[in-house]
């Protein structure tokens, strides 16, 4: 080679490494922000949503919630009624984050000892707050809540020192005790998957709720179907003209399992549970 060529040569040798580094460059930004992405892919829906979801039982504040839980499923595995889900991307709230959608299917604490708290490897369940973990005012239980299905146990009492929500009538206009009306058949018809404890079938063993008709000639299931004692109660109003009149009335007691939320027969339900809310607010 001539050396009136080398430097033409030699420019042509930088050039090519600095298109190679060049390129080399590109792929990394395009790699670095597909991995950011992705993270950021399970954000984006909690930073979107519109309203809060019902976590299991013993869940931090929210916030808490989000940044201690780990995602492992580990207390949707335990739960004896599959009452806990995992978001998924569509929904609109975190991808993976467990929650529990009432209406379909409640906690009816047939785990008797709330088994998704004892799974948790992280706290973001517990039993006990942290110190420094907020406690917001209302949150708290009175007193520990009582399991009907534990009445006559020694030890009849949850672990639980939080609600999770607080039932509400919601449509007492469509309530048929309001209405004085009874309740004949499946509560949420033969296709209804949901399942529930029923001590007079077997304490250990919950059972789809459509294998389990009712007869009432006053619609009470949103009372009798509590589990937690004390959390519900029918009051009996009587009228200036004598005429008796029927409304079931939430107590301080609620823990905000839903399960009256997921027995009323009535389509759209008359009863809900407002997840997160605290007594009184």
């Amino acid at each position: 080679m001539s050396d009136e060529n080398k430097p033409a040569v030699k420019r042509s040798v930088v050039q090519g490494r600095q298109l190679a580094n060049r390129r080399k460059f590109i792929r990394s930004v395009v790699l670095a922000g597909g991995v950011v992405g992705l993270a950021m892919f399970g954000y984006v829906p909690v930073a979107n949503a519109r309203k809060s979801r019902m976590r299991p039982p013993g869940a931090l504040e929210e916030h808490d919630f989000l940044s201690s839980c780990i995602k492992c499923g580990q207390c949707v595995q335990v739960c004896p009624v599959a009452a806990i889900k995992l978001d998924d991307i569509d929904h609109g709230f975190g991808i993976g984050l467990p929650f529990i959608d009432s209406r379909t299917q409640a906690c009816d604490f047939s785990c008797d000892a709330v088994q998704c708290i004892l799974a948790c490897p992280t706290g973001a369940l517990t039993y006990v707050k942290p110190g420094f973990a907020d406690l917001r005012e209302g949150m708290k239980l009175a007193h520990p809540p009582v399991l009907k299905a534990k009445e006559k146990d020694p030890e009849p009492t949850l672990n639980l020192k939080e609600r999770t929500g607080v039932a509400r009538l919601s449509r007492p206009e469509a309530c048929l005790a309001v209405q004085g009306k009874g309740f004949k058949g499946q509560t949420r018809g033969a296709d209804f998957k949901g399942r529930m404890r029923y001590m007079d079938v077997d304490r250990w063993k919950p059972i789809a709720v459509r294998d389990h008709p009712y007869e009432r000639n006053l619609c009470d299931l949103c009372v009798t179907e509590c589990p937690i004692k004390d959390a519900i109660k029918m009051e009996v109003l009587v009228g200036a003209d004598g005429v008796k009149s029927y409304k079931p009335v939430v107590l301080e007691q609620c823990v905000g399992c839903g399960v009256c939320e997921m027995v009323c027969p009535v389509e759209t339900t008359a009863i809900v549970v407002d997840e997160r809310k605290a007594w009184g607010a």
